[in-house]
């Protein structure tokens, strides 16, 4: 099993949407870095935890859990001239793009803070506090991931 952070604005898509989908389960689509590209399509696998990250909004940081849910697939938005996703460059017969499914797990009662994460010692290794990672998708150590849930319950 593996662990993940997966940043996502809430004016797009937030944990709440993610809450009021069939099945509290839905793509996670419009990933258009390769190397983000490369652990949903090379390394993610169903049951992986996931760190579900607000990023962009007033309080950054992460609100939830949430799991794999699906083994990677085509990026069907890839294909759609409508959508704001569409790569004309990508085949359908040979995608350039993925995405996985995702399924809800909890909401925290209070966000763990970017702020926060960055005053604790024992996550200054994350790669979320990194100069230069920015991305949308990033692996998470275990104990990272435990940690975050502790603070998140009021443990530490």
């Amino acid at each position: 099993m593996k662990y993940w952070l997966m940043k996502s604005e809430p004016s797009a898509f937030s944990i709440d949407d993610l809450i009021a989908c069939e099945n509290s389960t839905d793509h996670w689509d419009g990933i258009r870095n390769y190397q983000a590209r490369n652990f949903m399509r090379d390394t993610m696998e169903i049951g992986d935890k996931v760190l579900f990250y607000h990023s962009n909004c007033d309080e950054v940081g992460v609100v939830g859990l949430a799991e794999v849910a699906s083994e990677a697939y085509q990026d069907f938005t890839a294909f759609d001239e409508s959508c704001k996703y569409y790569d004309p460059k990508s085949d359908p017969d040979k995608p350039r793009w993925v995405m996985v499914d995702i399924k809800f797990v909890e909401k925290f009662d209070r966000t763990v803070t970017l702020k926060e994460i960055k005053q604790i010692d024992e996550l200054s290794n994350m790669k979320l506090v990194q100069r230069g990672m920015r991305l949308s998708i990033q692996p998470v150590e275990e104990f990272e991931y435990d940690f975050i849930i502790n603070l998140a319950k009021g443990v530490l």
